[in-house]
């Protein structure tokens, strides 16, 4: 029998319970060996739940107990998390985890530990939720010198995007029907800001390159400035505005790493990613484009993919199995010196101005007088943004074309 204990007992940590109790036929015949939860963690207690009677309070009756192998770490954040994972990593126990927090802070570190003490630290869930993602790119695209890395990956924001794009709402109204039907938290800011995509694109270049990205230098912008009329613009165009998250090998070596709202044809793949799904691109030097589909949050998809996890840990004991990256830094591009197309929204009055300042070609829609669209040629990063500055109040928007 294989002992596993699940660190936290809300929506992931109840959710991996389930999975593996529910179907524990299955789980345990890909493990070749009866699976078990023999602990949950948690500072409250659950007397009415079916599984009440295996939850705990101190983690040590967890690290002190040798037939525990196996621990899912699903509390979050990057404290107790932390310090509770390192332990169970130095006890020669494996830690599955949905924790994109953690790794993307103390990923290198942890997966270190893990090799030390002959034991795995793996993270499937930590991006996309059930979407198979991370283990495809360690196992399946070994032999790919990977170029590019590009997707949806935080489902809130592509929802209220879908809602802003499919009913011509404005933000905040699409932020209260994310929130009401529990696909954004209380505070959305980790969400609407780009800082849960960050996280994730920091795990997937880090893959991408063998080395450590950090989430703080990754350039990062969310969908709080996107408005309703930038929908009107993009339909009128036949172009879609989601929110990217993209690792890009350059030509000079560095990788470009940045998360952005950008404008997409409509004929696009990840232009047909709607409300709470998730795509990620992968392109391979041989293989080309592969595309991963599917929910990238929610209770059981994202369980799934942590028990998977567990799977392969209790088909490999002792062992620590290939994949990851070294705490060495990545060289990461300074996005100023990227070259890339704009769409511009400005006043009617600037017009003269934006076509003084800008190549490339007005876009107007009949009917609107007080304001006009303009989509740039390529320029770089730096020189677009002082002259868009310099525009002052009659600038109202901009978008990156993908």
């Amino acid at each position: 029998m294989i002992n596993v204990a699940v660190l936290g007992y809300g929506t992931v940590g109840s959710g991996v319970v389930e999975v593996i109790e529910g179907n524990n036929a299955q789980v345990s015949a890909n493990a070749q060996d009866d699976l078990h939860v023999k602990y949950i963690l948690d500072l409250r207690d659950f007397p009415e739940d079916p599984y009440g009677d295996r939850v705990v309070h101190d983690i040590n009756v967890i690290l002190e107990d040798p037939e525990v192998s196996i621990v899912c770490e699903a509390m979050g954040g990057v404290g107790a998390a932390y310090e509770f994972t390192k332990k169970a990593l130095a006890a020669g126990k494996s830690v599955c985890t949905s924790n994109k927090e953690l790794v993307a802070k103390h990923g290198s570190e942890l997966m270190a530990l893990a090799k030390e003490h002959c034991c795995n630290y793996m993270f499937e869930a930590s991006v996309g939720g059930g979407i198979p993602i991370i283990r495809p790119i360690n196992t399946s695209l070994t032999a790919e010198n990977i170029l590019v890395i590009q997707g949806i990956i935080n489902g809130t924001t592509n929802y209220i995007l879908t809602k802003m794009g499919n009913e011509g709402t404005d933000f905040a109204q699409a932020l209260r029907q994310a929130q009401e039907k529990g696909y954004a938290e209380r505070d959305p800011e980790a969400d609407v800001e780009g800082y849960d995509a960050c996280r994730k694109l920091a795990i997937l270049t880090s893959l991408m390159t063998g080395k450590n990205v950090d989430p703080e230098k990754i350039y990062t912008e969310g969908i709080t400035k996107i408005t309703s009329e930038d929908f009107v613009y993009a339909k009128a165009a036949g172009l879609s505005v989601k929110l990217l998250a993209t690792g890009r090998r350059m030509e000079d070596g560095s990788i470009l790493a940045m998360v952005a709202p950008f404008l997409i044809g409509e004929n696009h793949p990840l232009a047909m990613v709607n409300d709470v799904f998730n795509a990620v691109f992968v392109t391979g030097n041989m293989v080309g484009d592969t595309m991963y589909y599917g929910r990238g949050a929610g209770k059981l998809p994202t369980a799934s993919a942590v028990v998977a996890d567990v799977i392969q840990c209790a088909l490999n004991p002792g062992r620590t199995l290939p994949g990851g990256w070294s705490a060495e830094a990545a060289d990461l591009a300074d996005i100023a010196d990227t070259e890339q197309s704009y769409f511009v929204r400005a006043r009617r009055e600037a017009k003269a101005q934006v076509e003084e300042m800008f190549s490339g070609r007005v876009f107007e829609l009949e009917g609107r007088k007080e304001d006009f669209g303009f989509f740039t040629d390529a320029m770089k990063e730096r020189e677009f943004s002082e002259k868009y500055a310099s525009l002052g109040d009659k600038a109202l928007g901009r978008i990156r074309m993908a």
